[in-house]
């Protein structure tokens, strides 16, 4: 523990890090979970004015949130990330901000976790040089395990190597060598924010559980870029903690009775309003829990997920969701009538959203609907 201390302390010493604070902003755009669907995100771009039809950078001055969990899932993560590396360029010109957060799929891609990574995700990496980067690998691998303990039990037939082959698929290893630390992705991801507050509005993917309460928001950036830069620092660390930054749901499915003054204590902490929060997906539109204090943006945007078409915007300090271009006022408190104005405008937007419709149709019916999607542990 100590070295690791020992570790972080240097590496900030030696660092400059990014900005996390804005002040003045009159719009913001905020984004959440995108899950590889190049189609999904620049069309809710469109419908919020930051981009134009070729998909450059039409918001001016606004700043455009991007809660993290860009990979995986979906088909078209290189495309994506490329685009936002793009976008910030034309963005920073006009006089707006692209702000990508790190959300515990950016981190995974970077540590090796690649459950989640699409064949079509590894195949955007494929290169001319791709079967000889891994009939390399192979044959590294064969030899080391052949000389091992293990290997004396192992098989080296064709059906060994047809499994091996198909779990490192072409563009494996240049995908890895592209999430690696000093890697053309790697290197992005680690110079992004974790959290970021834009006047009175933090932005995160998972949430800041009590674990972290006291803990400053540069505080949080700089130890997991710390972690992502030396990742002997990951097991055990916030990176990877279940009530970490990245990972913590409570703020989405846990009680607010319980939590409600820790809400309080964090906004008064940091001088702030509302949290914004990506991670766990909604139903299929912008969430608001806490008498909208917390607010969950995550709506299931990718195809994978068949949620809604919707983002949040910020205006002049005023929130509002807008849900298939149209704005739709967010529930003004906690009330079994204010959520159900709003379920149906939603709705009425996204007929065909069928988690949406599900809770209306309980809401009606005098049940207490789930608005967030259960049994996301690990995800």
């Amino acid at each position: 523990m100590i070295l690791r201390l020992i570790a972080v302390i240097v590496l900030l010493s030696s660092a400059a890090f990014a900005q996390e604070t804005w002040k003045g902003v009159d719009r913001v755009v905020a984004v959440g979970d995108v899950h590889g669907d190049y189609s999904q995100f620049t069309t809710l771009l469109r419908q919020a004015g930051v981009i134009d039809q070729k998909d450059r950078w039409s918001g001016g001055k606004t700043h455009l949130v991007q809660t993290g969990d860009i990979p995986d899932r979906g088909p078209d993560t290189l495309r994506i990330l490329k685009f936002l590396m793009q976008l910030e360029r034309q963005a920073k010109k006009a006089g707006g901000m692209v702000h990508p957060l790190i959300g515990n799929h950016e981190a995974m891609n970077m540590y090796g976790d690649l459950r989640y990574v699409t064949p079509e995700g590894f195949e955007a990496f494929k290169s001319g040089g791709s079967k000889r980067l891994r009939a390399q690998a192979y044959q590294m691998n064969f030899a080391a395990l052949a000389n091992s303990r293990a290997g004396t039990q192992a098989i080296f037939d064709d059906a060994y190597k047809e499994e091996w082959e198909n779990a490192h698929p072409l563009g494996f290893y240049e995908h890895s060598n592209a999430y690696h630390v000093r890697g053309e992705l790697g290197r992005w991801i680690r110079k992004n924010n974790t959290v970021i507050q834009i006047d009175d509005t933090i932005f995160l993917h998972g949430g800041i559980s009590p674990r972290y309460a006291n803990w400053e928001l540069g505080a949080i950036n700089q130890q997991i870029s710390a972690e992502l830069n030396d990742q002997s620092m990951i097991p055990g660390g916030v990176t990877v903690d279940p009530a970490g930054p990245l990972w913590y749901r409570g703020l989405a499915q846990g009680p607010e009775e319980s939590l409600a003054s820790h809400v309080d204590a964090l906004l008064a902490k940091h001088g702030a309003k509302r949290i914004v929060i990506g991670h766990t997906p909604t139903i299929g539109t912008v969430i608001s829990r806490f008498d909208g204090k917390v607010l969950l943006i995550d709506v299931g945007l990718s195809a994978y997920y068949r949620g809604g078409m919707a983002c949040l915007i910020i205006e002049n300090g005023d929130a509002y969701a807008l849900h298939q271009g149209q704005r739709l006022e967010l529930p003004a408190d906690g009330s079994t009538e204010a959520l159900l104005s709003y379920l149906a405008g939603a709705a009425a937007l996204d007929p065909g959203v069928v988690r949406l419709k599900r809770a209306l149709g309980e809401l009606e019916s005098g049940t207490v609907p789930l608005l967030v999607r259960p049994n996301l542990n690990g995800q």
